[in-house]
């Protein structure tokens, strides 16, 4: 388990707090009445960590100069780029003081220049601006009171307070949570500590409008776009990349950008009793030259550490839990803290790959456009999923390059020949085995049987086939108020227990 601390900033107006830098106005301390790392009653081990790692010097920077601070929790993909606007060496800036240089130079509109996954806190002079990434890849909640305002990237660490925040432009409540409140993805509110006084502005928005290019100039544009980004995440020349890869083209063409130049990768595939992918993810470990790894766990034992997807998302929708357990697992049985781990998650959203039995194109794009106007809040990509195990991770398919190109394009270029993802599939086609290119679509919550173990225990203590739904949208809510509100580590929270309580409430009977 990871040993990092829940980041928050507590902001104060008109106090002075304890700093260790100097550079900080007095008015902003970080980890003011927020706690710093909680341990469970029964184990040595901390059960919940920030965004950020230990060690990772890009992880969390706080920069100053010229009456404005920034604390930057995360990091930027295009250094080189913004150094160039803002005439400064990147190699020489933290991205703390890369974006610090930018709003210098461009104030706020500084912001929309930012391609990386991040959450960010500018003070100046009397004001404060909580900003998010373009996708919100790393949540940031807040909390107004009469002399402040507190923000975290974890919604749980806010939820003691007292009080209801004012509903913030740019802002909306967090599940579950009263008075607190998330900002949005793509947004920058600047708020006025210890007063009502609040504006918010997008710096992003999904592309509405759609391309109209060659399909040669569509694949190459995309083999492009997607391999700056894999690259822009990989750290060091030298630095370990751990990739997850389930042998389908979306965590595959990760795998194959990542292995480019012959920088040695791992990979990790994850699979239960009753389902895995294990031997298409060996075709393309083979191919590439990966070390790679398998992890299995009974489909029980699977599901049974649902709470810990819920500690760290935050969110009660139990069909994205589902997404997200198997993910929450796999970095829970990966050793080594510490790990970069890149991954193809999130190429579903803008490509239409949730919606390979859509057959009309224009339906196809509707459903792009929908699921691209409604991902924020769901949490997908949120780094508490891996930081809980002391792992950074990060998405290249959610970059900002990456998703405009994406969704912008037409749906006739998703939805070719018969095939879902056809330019994607394409622009991979010299660097990976025929066999994974042609390979349909299987998601890894399918692939690793998550979206049937969840129904097939709880049909086994009894559970009615209508009856399903209900049970885990119960049983979310109940995980969620008990690890996000009531703060409960989730090793200690009974899969059982939950159950229990769920089917007492609506009168269902338990068989065991």
């Amino acid at each position: 388990m990871g040993s990092s601390p829940i980041i928050g900033f507590s902001i104060h107006l008109g106090t002075v707090a304890p700093t260790d830098t100097g550079s900080i106005p007095p008015w902003v301390s970080t980890g003011h009445a927020i706690p710093v790392l909680v341990e469970p009653k029964t184990s040595g081990e901390p059960y919940w960590s920030g965004w950020a790692l230990a060690g990772d010097s890009r992880a969390t920077a706080v920069a100053s100069h010229d009456g404005v601070t920034v604390l930057l929790a995360g990091e930027l993909y295009h250094r080189a780029e913004l150094g160039s606007v803002v005439g400064e060496t990147a190699d020489g800036l933290s991205d703390a003081e890369l974006l610090l240089a930018c709003w210098l130079r461009y104030g706020p509109s500084g912001l929309r220049l930012c391609n990386g996954r991040f959450a960010a806190v500018v003070a100046e002079n009397d004001s404060v601006v909580v900003a998010t990434d373009h996708a919100g890849t790393i949540p940031l909640y807040l909390r107004t009171r009469p002399d402040g305002v507190d923000v975290a990237t974890e919604a749980k660490v806010l939820a003691e307070g007292a009080g209801d925040s004012f509903p913030a432009p740019g802002t909306e409540p967090a599940p579950g949570l009263t008075g607190v409140r998330r900002v949005q993805a793509g947004t920058a509110v600047t708020l006025v500590p210890g007063s009502t006084v609040a504006e918010a502005a997008r710096t992003w928005r999904p592309p509405h409008h759609r391309l109209i290019v060659s399909p040669d100039e569509a694949v190459n544009r995309v083999a492009d776009v997607l391999d700056k980004a894999v690259r822009t995440r990989l750290g060091g020349p030298h630095d370990p990349v751990t990739a997850v890869l389930s042998g389908g083209i979306d965590s595959s063409s990760v795998v194959a950008l990542a292995s480019g130049g012959g920088r040695p990768v791992r990979t990790i595939s994850l699979g239960t009793d009753i389902g895995d992918e294990f031997a298409a993810a060996r075709v393309v470990a083979e191919h590439l030259g990966t070390r790679h790894h398998e992890f299995r766990c009974s489909s029980e034992e699977l599901v049974r550490q649902l709470p810990w997807a819920v500690a760290a998302a935050e969110i009660v929708d139990a069909e994205v839990l589902e997404y997200l357990l198997p993910l929450v697992v796999l970095y829970r049985m990966v050793p080594n803290e510490g790990t970069r781990i890149v991954t193809g998650y999130g190429a579903d959203i803008p490509l239409g790959g949730m919606h390979r039995t859509t057959e009309r194109l224009h339906s196809l794009d509707e459903v792009i456009a929908f699921d691209m106007g409604t991902f924020d809040g769901l949490n997908e990509l949120s780094p508490v999923l891996g930081s809980m195990a002391g792992h950074w991770t990060t998405h290249p398919f959610w970059d900002r390059d990456v998703l405009d190109l994406l969704t912008a394009l037409e749906p006739g270029l998703k939805r070719r020949d018969g095939r879902d993802k056809w330019v994607l599939r394409e622009a991979m086609r010299e660097l990976l085995p025929t066999a994974t290119v042609t390979r349909p679509k299987l998601g890894i919550h399918e692939g690793s049987g998550t979206s049937s173990a969840w129904s097939q225990l709880l049909r086994r203590v009894g559970v009615a086939e209508s009856d399903l739904a209900s049970v885990k949208t119960a049983m979310a809510a109940v995980f969620h108020r008990r690890t996000v509100r009531e703060q409960e580590p989730p090793g200690e929270v009974s899969f059982d227990d939950v159950l229990d309580e769920v089917m007492s409430e609506q009168n269902l009977a338990v068989t065991r």
